[in-house]
């Protein structure tokens, strides 16, 4: 049984170092799109300071530009954590079925423990009966 308490207790730590990877991919896609939205207004109001939209001319505001290029750059590294973030949810998932037949094992054999014990007492009960019936006929 301790073995099993062991595995169980394994079991859970797996799940919830898988959950807390989960965790930390999603905060990381948030904090790039938030901070791709916060270039993409810096690009706009540099834009409406310059009075030029057009990328390719050549007064385009130089900030913009990098800007533009981080913007991007954060937004590919979105994309590319949602590959990340599709694993690390299959692995969270595969850790869960792993955690729950585990369980359901150790619930099993709580069951048959208990099945087995109140076996055992009701045998007793019916052999302390009997005893008891014994005697009564010997007395009387």
């Amino acid at each position: 049984m301790k073995s099993r308490e062991s595995l169980i207790r394994l079991k859970r730590f797996q799940v919830d170092e898988k959950r807390r990877q989960l965790a930390q991919i999603e905060a990381m896609m948030a904090d790039f799109e938030r901070m791709a939205a916060e270039l993409d207004r810096e690009v706009a109001i540099e834009q409406e300071k310059s009075g030029i939209t057009d990328i390719g001319h050549y007064a385009y505001p130089t900030y913009a530009k990098a800007a533009a290029r981080r913007r991007d750059n954060l937004r590919d590294s979105a994309e590319n954590l949602r590959g990340q973030l599709e694993a690390a949810q299959d692995a969270l998932a595969e850790a869960v079925e792993d955690l729950k037949k585990v369980e359901l094992l150790e619930e099993r054999d709580q069951v048959r423990e208990r099945t087995v014990t109140a076996s055992r007492e009701q045998a007793e009960m019916e052999d302390l009966s009997q005893a008891r019936r014994v005697r009564g006929g010997m007395i009387g």
